[in-house]
């Protein structure tokens, strides 16, 4: 992989996260469905150990803290997004655990659960970077494990945030996560931006192992 593209890579959600409010881009939730339902559907329960991938600002790790959940990590490429979401739940933020690092590029310490990627895989369109997600993805997940992956869907928009996307649906994403993945669950999901936009995503539950 290229460590110019990497840095590349990491400016630019560095300066997204440090130039925008909250609520200024495109993937904002203030209710993160349907991704609560997907880690129920992959048998998340309140003692899971639950990754959210590219969760950066996102108010996915508040809510499942707030329902008790007890091993939560996020990981994010941009440091500002996590800042962000710790300012946000303030004392709380020490329920989880925070990792600002690269996911084709971190090497795992432990095994997860589940792992869930709302909107972060889309963003790598390189063979070579989707090779490198998935070989993290196999380290991070214990036998048996869930990965919940939203996407854009084949009809969702072909850029975010400036950057182009890789598209996909159900079979496209098991085609690169390999024999190893097994879908259990999909479904389309329309999110609705801060402005009123339509996005249109894929969201795919698979067993590993």
């Amino acid at each position: 992989m290229d460590s110019k593209n990497n840095i590349d890579r990491q400016g630019h959600w560095e300066n997204v996260y440090s130039t925008k409010g909250e609520q200024e881009v495109s993937w904002f939730q203030d209710n993160p469905e349907p991704s609560l339902d997907l880690i129920a559907i992959a048998g998340g329960n309140r003692d899971s150990g639950i990754i959210d991938i590219g969760g950066g600002a996102a108010r996915l790790v508040d809510t499942l803290l707030a329902d008790g959940y007890k091993d939560i990590t996020v990981l994010d490429l941009s440091a500002s997004a996590l800042e962000v979401a710790k300012k946000r739940l303030g004392p709380g933020a020490a329920r989880a655990a925070w990792i600002a690092a690269d996911a084709t590029r971190w090497i795992p310490a432990r095994t997860y659960d589940i792992w869930h990627d709302r909107a972060a895989f889309h963003f790598l369109t390189e063979p070579d970077d989707q090779a490198a997600y998935v070989e993290r993805l196999r380290k991070a997940l214990r036998q048996g494990g869930h990965a919940v992956i939203g996407t854009f869907a084949p009809d969702g928009p072909e850029k975010c945030s400036g950057l182009v996307v890789a598209r996909h649906d159900p079979e496209s994403l098991g085609r690169v996560l390999g024999q190893a993945f097994h879908l259990v669950h999909a479904r389309r999901h329309e999110h609705s931006t801060p402005w009123q936009a339509t996005q249109l995503f894929q969201f795919s539950v698979f067993r590993f192992g």
